[in-house]
């Protein structure tokens, strides 16, 4: 369930419940000053005891914040993106480990990403028996990128361009 769904299902409880007795269910420490949270979390600890949490985030390496470096090197845009992550979530509580998931629009992984899938994938495979588990989690994050640059392009055709 996404957490914007979930957003919605606690506030209407807190609206059917009387005014002096509110129940909120949110995560304490995951929460920064500004009251931004990441995209996800897991509900079993990931690592040493931890709970993952992640924040997605796809980049375009053809912006103009980042063509100077994507010009000289490769998914050097989704690092930076990936940087920029680390730092608007530093101050997660030390109960979480935070990983930033960034992709560029033309299909390149950030380091932490690609990590991050690998171990996913080598888990999900321990669990399942299937050795090819990490390749299927790359393709289907592939397949997501596709899809979303097609939305780009089709949104960004005029009226009179589109014949659907």
């Amino acid at each position: 369930m996404s957490r914007h769904l979930n957003d919605k299902n606690n506030s209407s409880r807190n609206n059917n419940n009387n005014n002096n007795n509110t129940n909120v269910t949110k995560e304490t420490g995951l929460f920064r000053t500004d009251g931004k949270r990441p995209d996800g979390l897991t509900l079993v600890p990931w690592q040493s005891g931890k709970a993952l949490c992640w924040d997605v985030n796809l980049t375009c390496p053809l912006a103009d914040s980042y063509v100077d470096g994507a010009a000289r090197e490769a998914g050097s845009a989704a690092e930076l993106a990936a940087a920029r992550k680390e730092d608007k979530y530093s101050g997660i509580d030390g109960r979480y480990l935070f990983e930033p998931i960034t992709l560029e629009t033309l299909g390149v992984h950030s380091t932490s990403a690609r990590q991050l899938f690998s171990d996913l994938g080598r888990k999900i495979s321990q669990c399942s028996g299937e050795v090819r588990e990490t390749s299927f989690l790359f393709q289907r994050c592939s397949v997501l990128v596709q899809r979303f640059n097609a939305v780009l392009l089709h949104n960004s055709l005029s009226a009179s361009d589109c014949t659907d």
